[in-house]
């Protein structure tokens, strides 16, 4: 009797007030409708998408947040199931009185939540999210459809300035039937400058002119939107100029300036030209005696003559090694041995080599994935020496030889991209069976390793612990027996004429080497979800490599023989706020390297160079050295890359305080102008005239002559200074810190 009385009255105080709330909440909703059972990855997942639950900011973070952790953007159903119902003491998700859930009382601000209040009660996402949980919260069903595809209505569209456009987005799956997402698609625009989007796919352009991409994301798949606004036509616009005798290249590119409605520049001068080509395949200023030249030459073929010689020249191979050593990661820093930097010189001089005898890319490339031996006798194998583990492996081809950034795919599925963690370490599994012997000169410093294929190795996905097979990147599985070396089947089919990236790639490095901006941009970021500003030019440049026989310099003379290289860098009302089309030439900052030799060269003092392992010879230009591990703090305050990622934009090219803070107080500038050897001593000492002087200098700097005014104010200035070298090195100085110098145009 006692032991009754006990438990009615526990029941009263304890669990009548639960049973009442339970009955309220579900009367407060009515009966749910059993008709519809949301589907958990179709339905719940977008829904939680849609509203940045599992984005990396939030629960889809590594750590997760506040004790609750989804995967990322929900490419692990049964992970995020768990963790939604079994979890968190069950009160996420209470399938007997939806209502309690904390996923949902949290989601509508109900009870706090740091993420905020992320939809209302009477919102779709609600009324789908707790239908589900009415249903019994079910998971991921194993006989479900899949996500075939996704289709974009329109695909792509030309819109007025400030106009609107709404996408539709249908989701078709594997057993035949549709859906209707696009209120459960997420969307993102590349250029907001030009087109934003809201999260009901309604698409707004803005008043500027150009191109942009909508990416739209439904569970694992992907589709894009691709938009051109046409900029305002001005008078005499691109049908004013002659089209007489276009290559293929300016016949691409004139179609989409007439229908974007741009204007070109016009033809940029012979001394513009001459100065732009010599930094862009030299890396070196033209001189004086080279700039009179050209300007007096009256044949009609010079520029492609001045194209000619200047890819036979030494400092072409010397450039371009620069580059190469960058994005291969030939890097020395933290180490501190002779035997790493002769190492790092070995390989920087094979990379120059290769190049200075122009080695057919797909060869140049396939010898560097493919080397074993000493790394005292083979120079490729050096590359093993920074690029040593399977994330190291699969970053680094990828994005240096297939312009893709694949980083994403080592912890769950791309997020813009279809590549997956299987992707992933099937690729790294290529190097599964990388060997090493001695080599060492501690336990921490690889000096002079040697490589070689093991019988033996092995790769494991992180998820599932399968053994992956070693396969390209969409492509196929490699034989990997004892006999076999995978390595040369991702060459093979890496350098094979019908590979979707390989030519592509190289041939859209190169065009924004020299056109100051990729055709795929950035450069090494090639995704649906990124398009080609001019896909038929890039389909059009890889096929033409591909038929040279991966000819580099092929390559480069057709780049720079078109007209749009050969454009001014001076904008037009037509074309000035257009930063896509190539339709002028885009000025940018001379590189570290370029910039330290060029002062050099116009002062006629070479930079000292101390401090790093071994010894350079007097003479010694930046763009020489052999890695990055030589101390000079001006290399470093402009950009210099420090090696450690093949991505290109390592290297900066953002102005920055630090930089103007180095032209004025660079104790190697002040150097190179008080040296009693240099170009401002000669003039000081000089019985010239301040005209013939002021023209010289304007030649070895900007690589034209003075204009009038300008050699009025400069002979001016040095016959009012009573210190004729102090005159001359001030003038000088003032000559270097302009952007003129600074930057190729």
């Amino acid at each position: 009797m006692l032991s009754m009385q006990f438990n009615r009255r526990r029941f009263s105080r304890y669990l009548l007030p639960v049973l009442l709330v339970v009955v309220l909440a579900h009367c407060a909703h009515g009966d749910e409708p059993q008709q519809f059972v949301p589907d958990f990855r179709h339905d719940v997942i977008p829904v939680l998408t849609k509203r940045g639950c599992n984005s990396g900011g939030c629960h889809g973070k590594s750590t997760g947040q506040n004790g609750f952790k989804l995967s990322l953007l929900g490419f692990h159903g049964d992970k995020d199931h768990a963790a939604m119902v079994q979890e968190g003491r069950s009160r996420r998700v209470v399938t007997g009185a939806p209502g309690l859930s904390l996923l949902l009382r949290k989601a509508t601000g109900e009870v706090p939540h740091g993420g905020g209040r992320r939809f209302a009660t009477d919102s779709e996402d609600y009324r789908v999210l707790r239908q589900w949980i009415a249903a019994g919260a079910p998971g991921p069903r194993s006989d479900g459809p899949e996500l075939a595809r996704l289709e974009i209505t329109p695909g792509r569209d030309v819109l007025t300035p400030n106009s609107q456009r709404q996408l539709s987005v249908v989701a078709h799956l594997s057993d035949g039937t549709t859906r209707d997402v696009t209120r459960r698609a997420v969307y993102e625009t590349n250029n907001p400058e030009i087109a934003d989007v809201d999260e009901a796919g309604l698409v707004r352009t803005q008043s500027a002119g150009g191109l942009f991409a909508v990416m739209v994301r439904f569970g694992e798949q992907i589709g894009v939107f691709e938009g051109t606004v046409p900029f305002r036509r001005t008078e005499g616009a691109a049908t004013s100029q002659p089209k007489a005798d276009l290559s293929e290249i300016d016949r691409l590119l004139w179609q989409q300036w007439e229908r974007l409605g741009i204007e070109p520049s016009l033809p940029a001068g012979d001394a513009e030209f001459i100065r732009r080509a010599t930094i862009d395949i030299c890396g070196t200023l033209p001189t004086p005696q080279e700039v009179t030249e050209f300007l007096a030459d009256e044949r009609p073929d010079k520029r492609a003559r001045l194209i000619d010689r200047l890819l036979e020249r030494p400092e072409y191979a010397t450039h371009f090694a620069l580059k190469w050593a960058a994005i291969l990661k030939n890097r020395g820093r933290g180490y501190s041995t002779s035997k790493q930097r002769a190492g790092t010189a070995l390989f920087s001089a094979w990379i120059r080599d290769s190049i200075a005898e122009n080695k057919p890319y797909d060869r140049f490339v396939a010898e560097i994935l493919t080397a074993t031996g000493s790394q005292q006798k083979n120079p490729p194998t050096i590359w093993y020496r920074s690029v040593r583990t399977p994330q190291d492996y699969v970053e680094s081809i990828a994005q240096a030889f297939l312009g893709v950034r694949i980083q994403c795919a080592e912890c769950h599925h791309h997020p813009a991209e279809r590549w997956s963690q299987a992707d992933y370490y099937g690729l790294a599994a290529v190097f599964a069976r990388i060997g090493r012997k001695r080599g060492f000169a501690d336990a921490e410093v690889p000096t002079n390793e040697i490589i070689y294929v093991k019988h033996k190795g092995e790769v494991r996905h992180p998820r599932s612990d399968e053994v992956m097979q070693p396969r390209a990147l969409g492509g196929p599985v490699f034989a990997n027996s004892a006999f076999d070396d995978p390595r040369r089947g991702l060459a093979t089919w890496m350098t094979a004429t019908d590979n979707p990236f390989f030519a592509r790639t190289m041939a859209n490095r190169l065009w924004g080497h020299f056109m100051g901006r990729g055709i795929i941009h950035p450069i090494d970021d090639a995704r649906s979800t990124n398009p080609p500003s001019n896909p038929a030019l890039l389909d059009m440049l890889a096929q033409d490599f591909i038929n040279s026989g991966y000819d580099v310099k092929h390559l480069i003379r057709t780049i720079t023989g078109s007209r749009a290289y050969r454009l001014s860098s001076t904008p037009l009302p037509g074309n000035q706020q257009d930063h896509q089309n190539f339709a002028r030439y885009y000025p940018r900052r001379l590189t570290a390297e370029v910039l330290l030799d060029g002062i050099s060269q116009v002062l006629e003092v070479p930079t000292e160079f101390s401090g790093g392992p071994g010894k350079f010879p007097a003479g010694t230009r930046a763009m020489d050295l052999p890695d990055e591990n030589v101390p000079l703090n001006f290399l470093d305050v402009f950009g210099r890359p420090a090696r450690t990622s093949s991505c290109e934009c390592e290297r900066s090219d953002e102005p920055a305080l630090a930089q103007a803070l180095e032209i004025v107080n660079s104790a190697e500038i002040q150097r190179k102008l008080t040296a009693e050897t240099g170009y401002i001593a000669k003039l000081a000492n000089s019985d010239g005239v301040h005209v013939d002087h002021v023209r010289e200098m304007f030649l070895k700097t900007f690589a034209r002559s003075p204009r009038d005014e300008e050699l009025k104010i400069a002979v001016e200035f040095l016959e009012s200074e009573s210190d004729r070298a102090e005159a001359y090195r001030s003038l000088m100085w003032s000559l270097l810190a302009t952007g003129e110098f600074m930057f190729n145009h």
